[in-house]
């Protein structure tokens, strides 16, 4: 007899998040839908603003007042949580989601040593005595690369560097073994030679773990790197998702070939680098249609009042009416 597969790490179902305020709601998030798989790596990309970190607290339950869910699904490892109290959110943090930040030393207590952060993390989430936790806490020190984690483990964060901070920052995610990890820009205060350890790290840590990874960021670079499929915002939308390798090389939405077309490419000898006109809308002057037509240099008359869905494409899918019965 067949059983059942596991539910997906990650699933989220046309999500909208809204924020109340005197002039109106503003929503930041439109129907986002995303699905990462156990073990899986999901990149999500796009300009600053284009809802990539607000998706991220959604998914941990983190939006700041008055911001709310008004409307969607979000199921970590097949539970719902969307719907969950802030009591509630806080059994499944940690446990079933960990968050790995920009900044490691926002993440850490600096009066503690990174040895009491980690054992009262891993205590909280099993029923470990402080011994056993501290062992595992060495285990998950070694883990991540921590040379001479049995000394290292009883030192506080600012006698680590940036790159050692923030494979503390990973080790305590892990902690409570989640199926889910949310990383926002785990990379972005690092050096060029310490992102590479990181992301190599983070790819091994999805594997072994059987966890999915959602990798918040703003790098190409990275996400070609690291991920297996990517998913591109604009807006509050997702525009864009597929495999990395042809999201990269053949990509469907005007947006999306721009931001590749940004990207000086090493041997390619080029006058000027593709440039996307314009900037991102504000959340209160979001245009009707399709919310890039200003800036697009594709767009038709349909683009100005019909605002596209994600609809399969290939083995992807793409929100544009280039695809989806012409912009005419």
């Amino acid at each position: 007899m067949s059983t059942a597969s596991p539910s997906p790490a990650l699933e989220v179902k046309g999500l909208s998040v809204e924020f109340p305020t005197r002039r109106g709601i503003l929503t930041a998030l439109s129907d986002v839908s995303l699905t990462i798989e156990r073990g899986e790596i999901l990149g999500v990309v796009g300009e600053s603003g284009a809802g990539k970190s607000m998706t991220g607290m959604a998914v941990l339950g983190l939006l700041e007042p008055p911001g709310r869910v008004s409307s969607g699904e979000i199921r970590i490892a097949g539970k719902r949580t969307d719907n969950l109290s802030d009591d509630e959110m806080e059994s499944v943090r940690g446990r079933m989601v960990g968050a790995i930040f920009q900044d490691p030393l926002t993440s850490l207590n600096p009066l503690f040593s990174v040895g009491q952060q980690l054992v009262e993390t891993i205590r909280l989430h099993s029923d470990r005595n402080r011994t056993e936790a501290r062992v595992h806490a060495v285990n998950l020190l070694k883990q991540v690369g921590i040379p001479g984690a049995e000394e290292r483990i009883d030192h506080h964060p600012h006698q680590f560097s940036g790159g050692m901070r923030q494979r503390v920052v990973i080790a305590l995610a892990l902690a409570g073994n989640p199926q889910l990890i949310i990383a926002d820009e785990p990379t972005t205060a690092l050096d060029v030679s310490i992102q590479a350890q990181i992301t190599t790290l983070l790819r091994r840590l999805c594997r072994e773990q059987g966890a999915g990874v959602m990798l918040v960021t703003h790098d190409m670079g990275v996400i070609a790197e690291t991920a297996d499929r990517v998913a591109v915002m604009y807006a509050g939308r997702v525009i864009e998702v597929g495999a990395v390798e042809d999201v990269l090389a053949r990509p469907k939405h005007p947006y999306t070939r721009g931001l590749m077309g940004s990207i000086p490419a090493l041997g390619a000898r080029v006058e000027r680098l593709t440039q996307i006109d314009g900037a991102m809308p504000r959340l209160n002057a979001v245009p009707p249609g399709c919310a890039f037509n200003p800036r697009c240099p594709e767009a038709g008359s349909r683009c100005l009042q019909v605002r596209p869905t994600l609809m399969p494409e290939g083995q992807g899918a793409v929100a544009c009416l280039l695809h989806d019965g012409g912009v005419a």
